[in-house]
């Protein structure tokens, strides 16, 4: 009887000794979890590797030794990596252990990086141009290039969540006011986006182009004959032209400018030209100029405007498709369809009964599809196939193409892989072999 009190309160006192330990424990466990001696030494050659960085973006900010992108990648990366940690420390070990002097160190670092939102900002930018060429001086850091002293390429003006990773539209209105007062014209070739034209000055003019589509004939011709215009009332006046990346949409138009100004008389001079320029290959080699190969064929039609039609529309010509022949094309293709667009409008869908017949040739390795009474085609047009069993790429289909009637010799058109637009990329060459064409046979009646 009088052991029983005192085994109660033994187990009392265990049970105490127990509640009181198990958080010690828990802190054990977690900082044991948290500092081995490989993490420690993983820790210290962050924070000198950080500190070497950080000195070096300190040392040459504003000199023109250029730092490679990747190197501020690894500063960013670095310091979340210690946010991280601090994160976890305090979960584990509570705030006082905060005061140690090389975590007060990583602290201010990461405070430090905070102050630098611009500088996020612009790691952001240059992110997402890639290696286009930007304009970095003078307290700009844009994505705009200089394609002559008076013309312009850049990627859209941006505002609200989208600036932080392209161009500001407010740095864009400041740069041109600085350096072109009261002297510059902006186009705009987005269909799919705007902007208030209050911000330039309402000198801007808007061409609705859709993404990784090509521009009317018509478009061009207004838009050279506009853009020359303008230089000519004054040789201070340049046009800035952009589209979302200002590179497809942007180069198809600035190259038909150059040759209608006379800087190059060809179609591959101009797109040679415009490429080299827009690409910085000191950052990498890839291609950033026109590479839609319906874009590349638009500016050989306007070469050809320029030169045969003293800078006018050829004389319209109606056509009529009579048959498609699609070359080599892989996999179960039963349920390809063929859908017809011209001003902006859908003229022709093989979903519709009785117009017309598809038939797959496996021994010559052809897809067969005759046009029953199809619609009179005239001036642009584009032709776009679908498949449920082919991955759709740009313009929510597996390949299309662009063409202009005026310029199609013997009612036929034929177009290898690299002239047709999703199968020109390597990405869908598993797909789409070497032998891969597709072609068009019309009739005028």
């Amino acid at each position: 009887i009088d052991e029983s009190p005192q085994t109660n309160e033994f187990k009392g006192a265990t049970e105490e000794t127990l509640t009181n330990e198990t958080p010690h424990s828990s802190e054990c466990k977690g900082a044991a979890l948290l500092s081995p001696i490989s993490k420690r030494v993983f820790g210290v050659f962050l924070v000198l590797l950080d500190v070497t960085l950080l000195l070096a973006d300190l040392i040459f900010n504003d000199s023109k030794l250029y730092i490679p992108l990747v190197y501020h990648c690894i500063s960013l990366a670095i310091a979340l990596f210690f946010l991280m940690d601090i994160l976890l420390r305090v979960f584990v070990e509570g705030w006082i252990h905060l005061v140690r002097l090389l975590r007060l160190i990583i602290l201010m670092r990461i405070f430090h990086l905070i102050h630098q939102k611009r500088q996020l900002e612009k790691l952001m930018r240059r992110l997402v141009s890639e290696n286009k060429r930007r304009y970095i001086r003078d307290g700009f850091d844009l994505d705009l290039t200089y394609v002559t002293e008076r013309i312009i390429a850049m990627s859209f003006p941006s505002s609200g969540r989208q600036s932080f990773y392209r161009n500001p539209i407010e740095e864009v209105v400041r740069f041109l006011d600085k350096k072109h007062p009261n002297h510059y014209r902006v186009y705009n070739l987005c269909s799919e986006r705007a902007y208030d034209p209050k911000y330039f000055h309402n000198r801007v003019s808007r061409i609705m182009i859709d993404d990784h589509n090509v521009p009317t004939l018509h478009e061009m011709v207004v838009f050279t004959k506009e853009a020359n215009e303008w230089m000519a009332q004054d040789p201070e006046n340049i046009v800035a032209v952009h589209c979302k990346g200002g590179k497809g949409r942007t180069g198809t138009m600035i190259c038909a400018f150059l040759i209608a100004s006379e800087i190059f008389l060809t179609a591959e001079e101009s797109l040679y030209y415009f490429g080299e320029r827009r690409t910085d290959k000191t950052n990498s080699n890839k291609f950033q100029g026109v590479e839609t190969p319906s874009q590349n064929r638009y500016v050989g039609y306007f070469a050809q405007v320029k030169h045969l039609y003293n800078w006018n529309l050829p004389p319209r010509r109606i056509l009529f498709i009579k048959r498609f022949i699609i070359y080599s094309i892989r996999g179960d293709v039963c349920d390809l369809k063929v859908q017809i667009v011209m001003e902006k409008k859908v003229v022709f869908s093989s979903t519709s009964l009785g117009n017309c017949s598809i038939l797959h040739d496996i021994e010559t390795d052809r897809v067969l599809i005759d046009v029953f009474n199809g619609p009179p085609l005239y001036d642009d047009v584009k032709v776009q196939f679908f498949s449920s069993n082919l991955p759709k790429y740009y313009d929510n289909c597996p390949f299309f193409f662009w063409f202009n009637t005026s310029f199609i010799q013997s009612n036929r058109l034929y177009l290898p892989r690299n002239e047709l637009d999703n199968p020109h990329k390597q990405k869908t060459w598993k797909i789409y072999p070497p032998q891969f064409a597709a072609e068009v046979l019309f009739g005028e009646k």
